[in-house]
């Protein structure tokens, strides 16, 4: 049965912030919010964990995961981009953007997408994300919670312990969050272009 935290959404409480962060660590699966819906989550190099979470979405090996960072530094060691790619991330991030990069080799091979190489990088605009990542000190792998059959993600922490407390191990409870998905967009160097028009403004890569 999961354990869940109600953390505080503008001042994360530090306690159950590095308790969160453990479970992570131990190989747990975690529900948690983001400034677009919530997110299932768990430990970058986790294999278990990530087919947990397949398991739970029903999704193939083809489905891209996303790596969830703290900042543009971190970005830097998972992701390949010029300068200026990199004046384009500083000025929307954090937010509520999907960027897909090409990866460097410290992406794990299972994340990648298998022809092009590329993997989906966020910063979203959440302290509880923020808190819990500067704990962590790694990405979070990640994907949105949609349930298998459902196009819309899940919004209530509740309905996620009442549906899903056999399948993870922490359900943070951080309100509601909104369930418009991210702006996808390509990050390339001869080419930005916006995949999929969600919560952010597509204008500055247009």
């Amino acid at each position: 049965m999961s354990q869940f935290f109600q953390i505080h959404t503008e001042n994360p409480q530090a306690r159950l912030v590095k308790q969160a962060a453990q479970v992570i660590r131990n190989g747990g699966v975690i529900a948690y919010p983001t400034d677009c819906g919530y997110s299932l989550g768990c430990h970058l190099g986790d294999k278990a964990a990530l087919e947990r979470i397949r398991a739970i979405r029903r999704l193939d090996d083809k489905h891209n995961f996303t790596l969830v960072c703290r900042d543009l530094s971190e970005i830097s060691t998972y992701a390949r981009f010029d300068n200026g790619l990199y004046r384009l991330l500083k000025n929307n991030t954090p937010g509520p953007y999907t960027f897909i990069f090409h990866a460097t080799s410290e992406v794990p091979r299972r994340l990648l997408h298998p022809k092009r190489k590329t993997i989906g990088i966020r910063v979203p605009n959440s302290r509880i994300v923020s808190a819990l990542l500067e704990e962590l000190g790694e990405p979070i792998m990640s994907v949105s919670l949609i349930l298998p059959g459902d196009t819309d993600p899940m919004t209530d922490p509740y309905d996620i312990r009442d549906t899903l407390e056999h399948a993870l191990d922490l359900v943070i409870d951080g309100g509601f969050c909104g369930m418009e998905p991210t702006t996808v967009v390509k990050m390339d160097s001869d080419k930005v272009e916006v995949l999929r028009i969600g919560a952010g403004d597509p204008t500055p890569f247009e």
